[in-house]
């Protein structure tokens, strides 16, 4: 499969009335992995999460089901969060963690998000300050899964004083670092960390073939279209990268930036001319 073909069944898929965000995140991985079957990964996901309802009690509280969903995932098969290679690309990849059942905290929230609606168990992502949890749509209470550490359960005032370790002060916990991420935000943060492992570790190509996709999900995102500029310009692709370039600065003609990104032009300008 080349990326064109991987790109466009991505594109059709973040453009259905309602995203499946499995298969939309195996198609994203498809340019890495040309040769992923996603259907073989979706039916591994449909038979975990058979075997999770074969376990559930009969009184079905949150807690109970997240009970059962942590001991399968993290207790039977291993999945873990990879501390030691946390920069490891593999860990951004779906078919990866499953594979190899570890991953960072998005993508193993992605699993174990897959295997709960599975089960009638809906839960949503959340982009708390620092770290990505999941959290259950129960009315009643508020409470917070970390499948990162194997499933830990945190309520408020534990997300506090996680916060409060991150940052370094006492933070207070606010209503929107419980928003429920949509599908495209979901999708777009497992990208920017790809972005940031290629760009960190000199692999423009890869960084634009993630970028590509990030543009696909918001076409108007101005500073991943300077970046992608600034990876073609590290390939020598002087065309692509005066082309990304040129439409940022039209479009951001007073960023901080903008100054550098003139002075990287007239650079390209120069070169071409002698």
């Amino acid at each position: 499969m080349n990326f064109s073909t991987a790109s466009q069944r991505f594109y059709a898929e973040i453009h259905q009335p309602q995203i499946n965000l499995a298969r939309a995140a195996l198609y994203l991985a498809q340019a890495e992995y040309p040769q992923l079957q996603v259907e073989v990964y979706l039916e591994q996901l449909d038979s975990m999460a058979a075997e999770v309802a074969t376990r559930l009690p009969a009184a079905a509280y949150p807690l109970r089901i997240i009970q059962a969903l942590n001991q399968y995932l993290f207790k039977d098969l291993g999945f873990h969060g990879n501390s030691g290679q946390y920069y490891d690309p593999r860990n951004s990849y779906l078919n990866s963690v499953l594979d190899r059942r570890m991953g960072i905290p998005i993508t193993l929230s992605l699993v174990y998000l897959e295997i709960a609606q599975r089960i009638g168990f809906p839960m949503v992502g959340i982009n708390m300050p620092g770290h990505f949890l999941i959290r259950p749509l129960v009315a009643e209470m508020q409470l917070f899964v970390d499948p990162f550490h194997q499933g830990e359960v945190l309520f408020v005032e534990d997300c506090e004083e996680r916060l409060g370790q991150i940052f370094g002060r006492p933070v207070t916990f606010r209503p929107e670092f419980a928003a429920a991420v949509s599908p495209q935000q979901f999708l777009a943060r497992m990208l920017g960390n790809l972005k940031q492992i290629y760009t960190s570790q000199n692999e423009p190509a890869r960084a634009i073939a993630v970028i590509d996709r990030l543009l696909l999900l918001f076409p108007d995102s101005l500073p991943d279209q300077r970046d992608r500029g600034l990876m073609h310009y590290r390939l020598g692709q002087w065309t692509s990268a005066r082309r990304d370039l040129k439409q940022y600065l039209t479009q951001a003609p007073s960023a901080r930036d903008a100054d550098s990104i003139r002075t990287l032009l007239q650079r390209l300008q120069n070169a071409e001319a002698e």
